[in-house]
Formats: structure tokens, sequence, C-alpha cells
């Protein structure tokens, strides 16, 4: 008896379809969703014979819990040459369910999707947030494409602001999961990509608080500029000062706007390349695993084609996320260069300090308002200058992950 034969011959007859943690299985369809493809696995858990399945759209599978939203979701993004990951639940030919976290990519005409069985806390989360989802299209007649904008908003609210920093989280969680459940050592790249990801968000949270001590630093100019009118003719040496001031803070605005603010700044892009990297490298490695699956089964597909097609979509995603790893050096080596940058302006402003030191001492009036000025300055530098060491410390701490 085969080892197809065997689990069907103790298949239940509600609840959960068998499909075991160790077990992976893929399908490959046309452009538009039309089966074309898959392993013995796929067929067996879904309790359909191959000639079933072949020709047929890939939705006969789909399980009326799961929310129309989030199959928008997935169409959208693979129609923009992207792939996604996400939790599906599935309803076999018996009416059985089951579970899995599929990653979807196109490939050579079409798409092709990889399965694992989810076993981590991440799943309880979402059957819960299927079911208020699925209840709310119904409920509110939401279309499909206002039911994924809920859902993006309710992933926000968890904590991702991205679908895309969700689902690499969870497809981490879910291979992590696995090796634990089947008793296998940590993958040590999803670990590297993990600790990258803790110092990239740590980062992103740096670089915000350096943000807003910069903005509070803003209005010193200003008071200088006031000071000085007030208690010495122009050209004066307060005067000097805060003009010099003002143009080393237009010097760090400009900085900041390069460096640090917007979408498209280094350290923005820092982030979302380390998750994009650890995505991909996931991937590859689930690829890799039906590659295997395949060549364990009896066939009724090409299998030669099928093994073609992993393994060029394996290699695909191993030189992109080597390729990741890289660029995330290049952006990590551009922030301490930048911050090397910051700290020389900041010996500026210090210059600056100090003579306004020395004339406050002078002034027997106003010396007194000055120098509180300076001392606020004094505060800002030292916390700004902290963050840049702290931010400057991540930065090595990425690059050193990126060769090891």
């Amino acid at each position: 008896m085969s080892f197809v034969d065997r689990n069907v011959k103790i298949r239940p007859s509600r609840g959960e379809a068998p499909f075991s943690l160790e077990e992976v299985f893929f399908s490959r369809t046309d452009d538009r969703g039309v089966i074309e493809a898959g392993n013995a696995v796929f067929s067996r858990v879904a309790n359909y014979d191959w000639e079933e399945m072949q020709g047929a759209p890939h939705k006969m599978i789909r399980h009326p819990d799961m929310p129309k939203g989030v199959f928008w979701l997935m169409w959208d993004t693979l129609k923009r040459g992207k792939s996604i990951g996400a939790y599906v639940k599935n309803q076999a030919k018996d009416g059985l369910h089951y579970w899995v976290y599929a990653v979807v990519t196109p490939c050579e005409g079409g798409y092709l999707s990889a399965r694992i069985k989810p076993t981590s806390p991440m799943l309880a989360t979402i059957e819960t947030e299927y079911a208020d989802l699925l209840a709310a299209e119904s409920s509110e007649n939401l279309s499909p494409e206002d039911s994924a904008a809920r859902f993006l908003a309710r992933l926000a609210d968890l904590g991702f602001d991205e679908y895309e920093k969700f689902s690499t989280h969870a497809l981490s969680e879910e291979l992590m999961a696995r090796d634990i459940g089947l008793g296998r050592a940590p993958d040590a790249k999803i670990k590297k990509f993990r600790s990258m990801l803790t110092n990239a968000e740590d980062l992103t949270q740096e670089t915000e608080s350096l943000v807003q001590e910069f903005e509070a630093m803003r209005t010193i100019p200003h008071n200088l500029r006031v000071i000085a009118s007030r208690i010495e003719p122009a050209g004066g040496p307060v005067t000097v000062l805060s003009q010099n001031y003002g143009t080393m803070s237009r010097d760090m605005s400009e900085w900041f706007e390069k460096h640090v603010l917007g979408e498209n700044s280094n350290f923005s892009a820092i982030m979302s390349t380390v998750n994009l990297s650890m995505f991909v490298e996931c991937t590859a490695r689930i690829f890799h695993e039906c590659d295997q699956q395949l060549t364990k089964e009896q066939h009724e597909i090409d299998p030669e084609k099928e093994h073609r097609l992993l393994r060029d979509l394996v290699s695909r995603q191993s030189q992109q996320a080597a390729k990741g790893l890289h660029d995330v050096g290049v952006e990590a080596d551009r922030i301490l260069n930048a911050c090397t940058v910051m700290h020389r302006h900041f010996l500026g402003l210090s210059s600056t300090r100090v003579l306004c030191k020395i004339e406050s001492a002078r002034l027997s009036r106003d010396g007194e308002t000055l120098t509180t000025i300076i001392d606020q300055l004094g505060v800002f530098q030292a916390r700004i200058s902290s963050q840049l060491d702290r931010i400057g410390k991540l930065s090595t701490a990425i690059r050193a992950s990126e060769n090891e």
C-alpha cells in the first residue's frame, strides 16, 4: 500500500483533512488561476483525483470561511508582478478543511503556490480576524476591495503598517514553529534575518527620536537672533554667531531630508530591504522542500518540467535574498557615513556654543538669557550625539550580520 493510499484509508469523515507537518505541496496555474500542475500531496489533501483537478479553476478548493478581501489582496499583488504570502483555509472535495500558509509567486506562464501546515500562534489570531472580516463583508455588504482595505487597517492595528511586513513575520514564525515541531535545529538564515530586522526596527525608532530632537532644536537660531538684536548693534559677535548657527542648522536640515525623512531615505530603505530579503529567503526554502517532495512521489504530471520550474524559482529567490543582503550592507554603510557627517556638523555647533558662552559672560544684562539658550543647545546636542552613536552601533550590527 502506497503512502497516499494509507492516508486515504485513514481519512476522517469530518473535521480537518490529513496534512502532516513535514509535508509540503504545491500547485501551478495559468494567469487566470486554472490548475495546470501539482504534486501528489496536493491531490491527496484536497481529495481530488488529478484528472478532476487539471484544467479546473483553483477556486474549486476555496472554503466559504475565507473572506473575499484576502483573495482580492492576493490577486492585486500577483498582477503587479510581486510574490505574496497568506494564510488560507481550503475545503477538500469531501468537505474536510485544511489550513495552509501559502506563498504564491509569478512564474513561467502563470503562478506557483507552495504551502506548509501552519502551527504558530499567529494562526489563531488570523482565524479570528478572518471571521470578523467575513462577518463585515456580509453585514456591511463590503466589496472585495473594501474588505481588503479593512483587513490592512486591522493589520496596522496589530503593528504591521504594511502587508509585506505581516506576511514576512508570519512566514518566519511558521517556519520556526515547524522546525520546533519536527525537532529540527533553528534555521540559521532565518535567525540572522530576524536579528537584522530587530536592529532595523530599533534603527527606525532611534531615527524617529532623532527627528523629534532636531525639530525641537529648530527654534534656537531664531531665539539667538532675537537676543542679538536686543543686546548689540547689527554685526555684533552674537549676531554673527547666530547667523553661523543658522547656516549650520540649515545644512543639518538638508541632511535630514536626504537621509532620514521620506520613503526613499537610507533609513527607510534598510527596513524594507531586510524585510523583503527575509521573505524571499523563506520562500526559497519552501520551494526547495517542494522540489524534494516531488522527488519522492509517483507522478501523473511531467515531473521534469516542475523540477525545472521549482529549481529556477529557488535559484532566483536565493539570488534576490543575497542581493538584498548586499543592499542592506550598502545602506548600513551610507547611514554610518551620514552619521559621521552629522557629527562634523555638531563639532561646528559646539564651537559656536563655546563662543556664545564667552559672549554671555561679558554681558551684564542679557547674559543670563543667552546662557539659558546656550544650555538648551548643549542638552539637545548631547541627546542627538547619543542617538547618533546608537544609530551607528545598530548600523554596524546590521552590517556585521550581512557578512556572517
